[in-house]
């Protein structure tokens, strides 16, 4: 049973920035709501209620509304037209495809002195002979009805005959009511034979660990039986009540809990943050607004993730990696690639303490090495490399640089310090410069050419 609470009517009124005390109007369709409560009381300034496509089976808690113009109930089971005399700006009424029987609960809509239209379209007593002619004249403040608009003839002669009608309605509206018991006893049955002992929910087998081929054959049969039923159930031809919509609802109901048990039961396949070949996935388990920037002044790249306000601080990890960045928020992953090698040893996170943002500043790695797989070159053979001992030791070691000393010369330079040459010490003359000519004096006053 789903129940109309504060944090349901507040989400209804963002538009109102999430003040109820003001609410002009409010949108609750589709809801599955079965009971009209606590919105006299929180919305007194209401004026449109929309309330069509639940399980409501009375009009309630709305006598209150004073200023309510327009109220929509279509689509719900209300089976009496009542409870309404508060409202006293009420203009437009809408019980399209209800159960309305008693056609005559009509008549307490005399006391809405504004209401202008009303539908009653799929309900039961629109199928009463004189329907039309006793609700007109009934409600003579009412302009249109079903949305056809009520002519001044039409008045004219519908209460001209009000007392004829209103005999024939009374006597359609008590062969209505018996029908209509004799309908609550038959679902009342069906309920009670469909019900089951305490604790046994036909799923016996499920939690029995074991492959024996009779537990296994028991197990396929129950799941045709639960397929013949769901066809029957849905194909069985039943009177459109109250009680059969309401049914059709509970059994909705029963199998979306159950695929939900199923979902909870299974083991959810663990996430993947880094893939076999080393690729690392973006990954948002949080589902949190964040962006990333470069600020290319401080040569730093900044994460903005809009963790909630309120959480502790304690609930979040950081882990951050040369290429990646991982934040552990209450348990849900988020993780995310960055667009350059960063060095996680000078990286700092922060929280704002307004806004609960955490804020990773993240610098760029700069003059990284990145290692490449070379080809091996091959090996250099040697002059000698012909013998088996000089190929072993090619292939054992670094090879290393030898001279040949008959097929290069080398300079042998002998660098003194300044005036350290003596004339005894003085390199012999070549033997091209001993040979003296015929008649040379050796005069010692000459000096020698050097």
């Amino acid at each position: 049973m789903v129940h109309i609470t504060e944090d349901l009517v507040r989400r209804r009124a963002e538009h109102n920035e999430g003040e109820i005390f003001s609410l002009e109007e409010v949108t609750l369709h589709q809801q599955d709501v079965e009971r009209i409560e606590h919105i006299e009381r929180w919305c007194k300034e209401l004026k449109i209620l929309y309330l069509q496509n639940n399980l409501i089976p009375r009009i309630e808690n709305v006598g209150r509304l004073k200023k309510l113009e327009y109220l929509n109930l279509a689509l719900n089971n209300i089976e009496v037209i009542e409870n309404l005399e508060g409202c006293e700006s009420l203009q437009k009424l809408d019980l399209t495809v209800n159960f309305v029987g008693r056609l005559s609960s009509v008549e307490s809509l005399k006391h809405n002195v504004h209401l202008v239209e009303l539908f009653l379209v799929g309900n039961p007593c629109t199928e009463y002979q004189g329907y039309r002619q006793y609700v007109v004249a009934a409600l003579p403040q009412l302009q249109r009805l079903d949305g056809t608009e009520i002519s001044r003839s039409e008045r004219i002669r519908a209460s001209q005959g009000l007392e004829e009608v209103r005999r024939a309605v009374r006597q359609q509206e008590t062969e209505y009511l018996k029908r209509r018991a004799r309908e609550r006893e038959e679902a009342g049955e069906k309920t009670g034979n469909k019900e089951r002992k305490p604790g046994f929910d036909g799923r016996w087998y499920t939690d029995i660990k074991n492959t024996d081929p009779v537990i296994e054959e028991n197990k396929e049969n129950q799941e045709v039986d639960e397929e013949q039923q769901e066809q029957e159930f849905w194909h069985t031809p039943c009177s459109f009540t109250p009680e059969s919509r309401l049914q059709a609802h509970r059994h909705l109901e029963d199998k979306k809990r159950a695929k939900e048990k199923e979902k909870e039961k299974q083991p959810k396949a663990p996430r993947t943050l880094i893939t076999a070949e080393g690729r690392v996935m973006n990954v948002n388990e949080p589902k949190l607004d964040f962006s990333l920037t470069e600020d290319e002044e401080n040569n730093t790249i900044v994460l903005n993730l809009e963790v909630y306000r309120h959480m502790d601080t304690s609930l979040i990890d950081v882990d951050i990696q040369p290429t990646h960045a991982r934040v552990n928020v209450k348990g849900k992953i988020f993780q995310m690639v960055l667009p350059a090698e960063v060095r996680p040893d000078s990286s700092t996170a922060l929280r704002s303490q307004t806004t609960g943002h955490l804020v990773l500043t993240m610098p760029r790695a700069e003059g990284e090495i990145k290692v490449t797989q070379r080809a091996p070159r091959p090996p250099v053979a040697s002059p000698r490399s012909s013998s088996q001992g000089d190929d072993k030791r090619v292939n054992e070691g670094p090879e290393r640089l030898e001279v040949d000393p008959s097929k290069h010369t080398a300079v042998d330079l002998n660098i003194v310090g300044r005036g350290s040459l003596r004339p005894q010490e003085a390199p012999p003359p070549d033997a091209h410069h001993c040979r003296l000519s015929d008649g040379f004096v050796d005069d010692p006053d000459v000096p020698p050419l050097i």
